[in-house]
């Protein structure tokens, strides 16, 4: 059984770098509109970034 990889469509890598570049930024600053919740939850909105990549990468034309 062989996987088919394929790099991942610019939708789901512009999403997951807003994610992780969100949940990286609310280490060293304050983030206004969406900051309470990206820093409670910092783990898991980076968890959904690498989620979102990985299912762009598996998934052809994602």
């Amino acid at each position: 059984m062989r996987f088919r990889l394929s790099p991942p469509g610019l939708p789901a890598f512009l999403i997951s770098l807003i994610l992780a570049g969100s949940a990286i930024a609310t280490l060293y600053t304050q983030v206004a509109v969406v900051g309470h919740y990206v820093a409670t939850h910092r783990f898991w909105v980076l968890a959904a970034a690498y989620a979102v990549l990985f299912l762009g990468v598996v998934v052809d034309g994602l």
